[in-house]
């Protein structure tokens, strides 16, 4: 395996994907936001701006986490511009080259455009540590738009509420600078290419396909679906390092939900209304291509990460307290294990 320019090892997987292909791709067929007007537009703009800069002291006094890192601007982009930063982030985070040659990268380009171009209209904010100096915390204008409009809920409140969850990310990261670099280990272990022969994989592919048809698998979200079958394919390095992103991103996501409905009434005055719409939202049957997209794209083990984090989140603040609970981004061994995300009494007798 070879070495990029800052030491790093590549991954094995930097030299199939155009990250630049993929973002002109998925840019072209990204579909338009909602219809408003070119005032409306800018004063949406404007708000998320503003929201997400009112969102940081009610974030920090919930949360307890506190550092003396600058506040990075939020960038407000439309749907090319979540694509175009969403595939630089890749490029930074997978290396940099495509790979040499006129056709290197080009066919994985396109099939990455492809599925950036579908995710650019769920995503409403993102978080990436990975690039600028202090992060670039996103917020898609159109996407939060069309999302407040289909809820029917106060437009103010939503906007605030959304940057709740996005700056929780970006303090995540600030407070414990170390959590990119796992992120990074992890990704580099996952994406290596071993030497392993292909009739291993096949074995566990096919005990896979087998256990689910005998009901054998655990009550585990990632152990279902198309993020199942991709753990099942994976040897042991890999899936091991699947499984610490897999718990480390439901963790993040969880207490980015606790915090942004912990906030309150008095930050938000329609909280639970917005919450209780946005569930409804998100348990709603989509129609089948979209069903079909959503699952081979593991958007729906991203809900389910939402949904078990904050679980655990909120069990855990609630018997031992926030101060307690921050143990947990202390370093890797602080973080719930595959065992405990259910368990949180488990974490806690373990950690605390």
């Amino acid at each position: 395996m070879s070495e990029d320019k800052t030491g790093r090892k590549n991954p094995g997987f930097n030299a199939v994907v155009d990250w630049r292909l993929a973002a002109r791709t998925g840019a072209l067929l990204a579909p338009p936001g909602p219809r408003t007007s070119r005032d409306n537009a800018e004063q949406v703009v404007a708000e998320l701006a503003s929201a997400s800069i009112l969102a940081e002291m009610p974030v920090r006094e919930v949360s307890g986490l506190l550092d003396d890192r600058p506040v990075p601007e939020a960038r407000i982009v439309d749907r090319p511009g979540w694509i175009a930063a969403a595939a630089d982030s890749m490029s930074v985070l997978t290396g940099t080259d495509a790979g040499k040659g006129p056709f290197a990268g080009k066919p994985a380009g396109v099939q990455a455009g492809t599925m950036l171009a579908f995710l650019s209209t769920a995503i409403l904010g993102q978080y990436d540590p990975f690039t600028g100096e202090d992060g670039t915390l996103l917020l898609v204008a159109p996407n939060i738009l069309g999302v407040e409009r289909a809820l029917g809920v106060d437009a103010g409140d939503f906007r605030l509420w959304v940057c709740l969850h996005e700056v929780t990310h970006r303090v995540q990261f600030s407070s414990a600078p170390w959590l990119a670099g796992y992120m990074r280990t992890n990704v580099d272990i996952l994406s290596e290419v071993g030497e392993e022969p292909m009739s291993q994989m096949l074995t566990r592919l096919v005990g896979e396909v087998r256990a689910r048809r005998s009901g054998q698998l655990a009550d585990d979200p990632n152990s279902k679906g198309v993020v199942g079958l991709l753990r099942a394919a994976q040897a042991p390095p890999q899936r091991e390092a699947l499984d610490r992103l897999l718990m480390l991103g439901t963790l993040l996501e969880g207490h980015a939900d606790h915090v942004m409905d912990a906030v309150g009434p008095t930050v938000v005055p329609s909280v639970a209304h917005i919450r209780a719409a946005f569930d409804r939202r998100r348990q709603k049957p989509s129609n089948p291509i979209q069903r079909v997209l959503r699952a081979l794209l593991g958007v729906d083990a991203k809900v389910a990460q939402y949904v078990r984090g904050k679980k655990f989140v909120d069990a855990v603040v609630e018997r031992v307290g926030v101060t307690e609970f921050n143990t947990i981004w202390t370093n890797a061994d602080t973080l719930p294990r595959l065992d405990e995300i259910d368990s949180p009494q488990r974490w806690i007798d373990r950690v605390l």
